[in-house]
């Protein structure tokens, strides 16, 4: 028997929003890096994405990790070394894994926080 993978090592996760017109549960497969307990997330689509959209309105989210799932809520980072640390997670973790580049990816987009411990 294999042993488990860190939640940490894991390509993805799921996180599922509140529909901010509908009520109903908004799925979304998304790359994440944690530390310290809360998972970041970058959106591409800044705050024009239904994800990060529902999330500001209703902030209750789940997350998936692997087998484990949480709900939590889910924050848009505003600290500025928050900002900064939740984008170069992001950039250091898939850049090994991704043949494209990511800098603009990193550079423009709108980071999230959910707590995660």
């Amino acid at each position: 028997m294999s042993e488990a993978r860190p939640p940490g090592d894991l390509d993805y996760c799921y996180l599922t929003t509140t529909g901010r017109h509908t009520g109903r549960p908004h799925r979304i497969e998304i790359w994440y890096a944690i530390a310290d307990g809360v998972a970041y997330v970058l959106s591409g689509g800044g705050d024009r994405s239904d994800w990060v959209r529902n999330l500001m309105i209703s902030p209750e989210v789940t997350m998936q990790i692997g087998e484990r799932r949480k709900a939590s809520k889910a924050r848009v980072v505003t600290d500025a070394e928050e900002d900064a640390l939740a984008r170069r997670l992001l950039v250091d973790k898939y850049t090994p894994r991704y043949r494209g580049d990511l800098t603009d990816w990193g550079k423009t987009s709108l980071p999230v926080a959910i707590e995660w411990a």
